[in-house]
């Protein structure tokens, strides 16, 4: 089955979206990238998918690239990637600007200096805005407690940076609002100054690889454009917010009219909904269904 269109975007997922079923996923398409996440992290990261960011990423990264690879192989195609966070670098390897290998080198040091600034910095954790507004009224919450915006995701959710001691703070400027405020079990303020001291360590291992320039597009979810200098932009987004919701509104613009996520989970296909409701929106499941059927 071809479902090739000249308006499909793929979408590559960020932390949070693991399942129960990628590992087995991973193991049957790809045992090499398997095989070399454990080396590089030095464990199974599958195994310990909830212990942290450094096992975190490695493994969504891994059951991302296999899930774009399924697509592919199933005929569906994009004119433009973008991903979520993490997400950027499987949706770089996606349109062949580094190796699949390179980039799971890569987000495994991702993962792990951000972990270990988090635990220097000791305090620092995310907090999510939920409720109609939320896009709108997070700068104000935000400010109100000295929090920082890390992840504007949709019209009704953004997630907030900075100490665990002000989430009190924004969690009562955030029901001003008519918003909830939940604490995520992250153990860092990512996406926030509080990683800066990841950046030179980052930039260092972003210097060893051979990118190349894109074969499709791949938009910025820190800048809602097409990447322009790769090493750069994936530095910079170590400290600065995702604009998720943005990005998607900048892939409509550009007439893109149905957006498919590439798994795992389906974080992304949800944001989409709520972000551009008047375009299509699929998950990788259920095209691979369909392409089997």
């Amino acid at each position: 089955m071809s479902t090739v269109s000249p308006s499909t975007a793929l979408l590559f997922p960020g932390q949070g979206s693991q399942t129960a079923e990628m590992r087995g996923e991973v193991a049957a398409a790809r045992p090499d990238l398997l095989a070399l996440a454990t080396e590089v992290v030095g464990a199974d990261p599958f195994a310990r998918v909830e212990d942290g960011t450094r096992f975190a990423q490695p493994a969504i990264y891994c059951a991302s690239v296999v899930g774009f690879e399924r697509l592919r192989d199933a005929g569906v195609a994009g004119v433009a990637y973008a991903g979520h966070s993490l997400g950027e670098c499987a949706a770089l390897v996606a349109a062949q600007a580094l190796s699949a290998e390179d980039g799971l080198r890569l987000v495994a040091t991702r993962g792990r200096l951000m972990e270990e600034s988090g635990e220097r910095a000791g305090d620092g954790s995310m907090l999510a805005l939920l409720g109609k507004g939320a896009a709108e009224h997070a700068p104000a919450v935000a400010h109100a407690a000295g929090l920082t915006v890390a992840n504007d995701n949709a019209p009704n959710q953004v997630v907030l940076s900075g100490a665990k001691d002000a989430f009190e703070a924004a969690t009562e400027a955030a029901r001003e609002h008519g918003l909830r405020a939940l604490p995520l079990p992250v153990a860092g303020a990512f996406h926030s100054s509080a990683m800066a001291g990841a950046r030179p360590d980052l930039e260092a291992a972003l210097a060893e690889i051979d990118f190349r320039p894109p074969a499709v597009t791949v938009i910025s979810s820190i800048t809602t454009q097409a990447f322009d200098d790769v090493r750069a932009r994936l530095a910079d987004a170590l400290t600065m917010p995702v604009r998720w919701r943005e990005t998607l509104l900048a892939l409509r613009a550009r007439g893109i009219e149905r957006f498919v996520e590439t798994g795992p989970g389906a974080v992304l296909t949800g944001l989409a909904k709520r972000t551009v409701p008047d375009a299509e929106t699929r998950g990788a499941a259920e095209l691979l269904e369909q392409a089997d059927a």
